[in-house]
């Protein structure tokens, strides 16, 4: 069974007394589970149930619904008739719970953090980790990677797993500390330092101390794995150093420790030649853009710190798939043939803007160059020119047409070059009906915005008619 986060297991991933130790509880029964949720629509048979109470609603009002489901046991702070540990705060007890299932595992803990492609990292960490150590591999599910995700992502991993690879994000300081020392890694990467929260920590220097929090948890002796390009390396370098870690380094430029000295574009992505510390590889990573270089090097470079086998990680890169939201690509039907369509509709901010309109300008197109684009959220008061600045990638990838959804995109409709055709248009629902106008045979479509402009309502229409 693999290790895949949900806990799809035959043997049991915890049992009633080793709840009740870990958390401080009273067992009602002898149960053992299998996974653990904190969402009762994603309960599946075997699972515990935990019961948080949160600002907008309290999990106690679907215990019915969990056990219906197959939940094997709750875990709440109210005496429900069905089997529970009782807890005097569950919010408490999931933390408890995370803390004890990392106190219980010999596994190397990984942490990813960074503004812009976390989840993908973290994805193709797990993916390269997995062809060395087939199913002893643990990783965070979707971006579970906050308060309650991260002491989730831990209480799912079983005792018995060899590695475990955790996404940890924030929204404000002092969130990832919390993470980390939770966690407690052998190796953190920090991939990219972007303006994404840029509205809640007010300066790009604000953000890589965040950002850096992440080395506060390192087991001693850790690595920190950071970019080398970066204007702030030397921030990182030095916050990592203060926590004592080994320091690595990736990048395209001389001097890194992990470092392409050759790569092309390909039909299937890129074919790269790498130097990662000693070793040298040449392989294929099966997404397209210099962005996913880039991630590929801080992957190989951790899976060398984790211990894990380089070669066959080097080899799991040309089999990517593109994850939903975060560059799947779909051919969907159109009169006279087909176009492609390009899905980054999960989240959006200055610098992922700019990979993924590079991408899309690599692309090799028979038709037109189509973006249809969404708001990037919280830049605060550098919204409008962080959104004006969208027009030099834009014209760079030499796109034919943009959709522009949402009324923070006005400065980039006024910034747009002459000949570059636009539409500025409210909404998502909008949206769908400016594109279905405008697609053509040979054309390609790149689909981006932050997650709550809904641009995946869009992806979703069109994907479905090409299913």
């Amino acid at each position: 069974m693999h290790h895949d986060g949900r806990g799809t297991r035959q043997t049991p991933l915890w049992t009633s007394q080793d709840l009740a130790a870990a958390t401080g509880g009273s067992a009602s029964a002898d149960f053992a589970v299998t996974g653990v949720a904190f969402d009762s629509r994603e309960i599946g048979p075997g699972d515990l149930f935990l019961a948080l109470k949160g600002e907008a609603t309290d999990g106690h009002r679907f215990t019915g619904q969990a056990i219906a489901s197959g939940a094997a046991g709750l875990l709440v702070s109210e005496p429900v008739d069905a089997p529970h540990i009782l807890v005097a705060d569950t919010t408490k007890a999931l933390n408890d719970l995370g803390r004890a299932a990392r106190a219980r595992t010999d596994a190397t803990i990984i942490a990813v953090t960074g503004s812009v492609g976390k989840t993908t990292v973290k994805e193709t960490l797990y993916t390269a980790l997995e062809r060395g150590a087939q199913d002893r591999v643990h990783r965070s599910v979707k971006s579970y990677n906050n308060h309650t995700g991260v002491p989730l992502s831990l209480a799912r991993m079983p005792a018995d797993s060899r590695f475990g690879v955790f996404e940890m994000g924030m929204n404000h300081a002092g969130e990832i500390a919390d993470h980390t020392r939770l966690a407690r890694p052998h190796v953190a990467i920090i991939n990219t330092i972007a303006s994404a929260h840029i509205e809640h920590l007010g300066s790009m220097e604000a953000i890589a101390d965040a950002k850096a929090e992440v080395f506060e948890g390192l087991e001693p002796g850790g690595t920190a794995i950071i970019p080398f390009d970066s204007p702030y390396y030397d921030r990182l370098r030095a916050a990592a150093e203060r926590a004592g870690a080994r320091v690595v380094t990736f990048g395209l430029g001389e001097g890194a420790d992990a470092r392409v000295t050759y790569h092309v574009p390909t039909a299937a992505g890129t074919l790269a030649t790498a130097k990662i510390g000693d070793a040298q590889l040449s392989f294929t990573i099966g997404q397209p853009g210099e962005h996913m270089v880039l991630n590929a090097l801080a992957v190989l470079a951790a899976v060398q710190a984790a211990g894990g086998d380089l070669g066959l990680a080097a080899l799991a890169l040309a089999e990517l798939p593109g994850l939903k939201g975060r560059g799947a690509r779909h051919l969907i039907p159109v009169a006279g043939g087909e176009a492609l369509l390009i899905d980054e509709s999960y989240n959006a901010n200055p610098a992922s803007m700019a990979a993924t309109l590079a991408v899309l300008g690599a692309e090799k197109v028979r038709g037109r160059r189509i973006a249809v684009l969404g708001t990037m959220r919280e830049l605060g008061a550098h919204s409008a020119r962080e959104h004006a600045a969208l027009a030099a990638p834009i014209a760079a990838a030499e796109v034919d047409c943009a959709i522009l959804v949402g009324d923070e995109m006005d400065p980039l409709a006024r910034a747009l070059p002459e000949g570059i055709e636009h539409e500025e248009v409210p909404d998502a629902s909008a949206a769908i009906a400016a594109l279905r106008g405008r697609i053509r045979p040979g054309d390609a479509i790149l689909v981006k915005g932050s997650n709550a402009i809904g641009l995946s309502r869009l992806v979703e229409e069109l994907a479905e008619e090409a299913a």
